[in-house]
C-alpha cells in the first residue's frame, strides 16, 4: 500500500508560480507512473499531468502544457509538479495519484493523496 502527501499549494497572483510535491511511501513506485489531477469547486476531478517513473516520459494535459513541468527524485520517492504562468482557472485543490501510463494514456490506482488547494487570483 502506498501512501501519498501533497504539499506546497497557496495563494498566488496570477502569472506567478508555484511547485508542488507529493512523496510516496509505503512502497517504491518502480514499475509505476505519478499522476497529479486537480479539482475545481463545483466540477469533476481531471487529470493534468503524469510521469513515469522509471524513464521520466511524461504526459500533459492540452492547457497546462508549456506552462507546467513534472518531474521526480527517485532517491527521495517523490514527484513534483512546477506550475508557472498561472492562471486563474488554475485554481483548484491538486492531488497525486498513483498509476500507470500505457499506449500514451495514464490509468490510476485507487491511491490518492488528501490534495493540496492552489488558488491563483486574478
Amino acid at each position: 500500500q502506498v501512501q501519498l502527501v501533497e504539499s506546497g499549494g497557496g495563494l498566488v497572483q496570477a502569472g506567478g508560480s508555484l511547485r508542488l510535491s507529493c512523496a510516496a511511501s509505503g512502497r517504491a513506485f518502480s514499475d509505476d507512473a505519478m499522476g497529479w489531477f486537480r479539482q475545481a469547486p463545483g466540477k469533476e476531478r481531471e487529470f493534468v499531468a503524469a510521469i513515469m517513473w522509471s524513464d521520466g516520459s511524461t504526459l500533459f494535459k492540452d492547457s497546462v502544457k508549456g506552462r507546467f513541468t513534472i518531474s521526480r527524485d527517485t532517491t527521495k520517492n517523490t514527484g513534483y509538479l512546477q506550475m508557472d504562468s498561472l492562471k486563474a482557472e488554475d485554481t483548484a485543490v491538486y492531488y497525486c495519484n498513483a498509476g500507470t501510463i500505457v499506449a500514451g494514456t495514464y490509468y490510476g490506482y485507487n491511491h490518492w493523496g488528501s490534495g493540496t488547494l492552489v488558488t491563483v487570483s486574478s
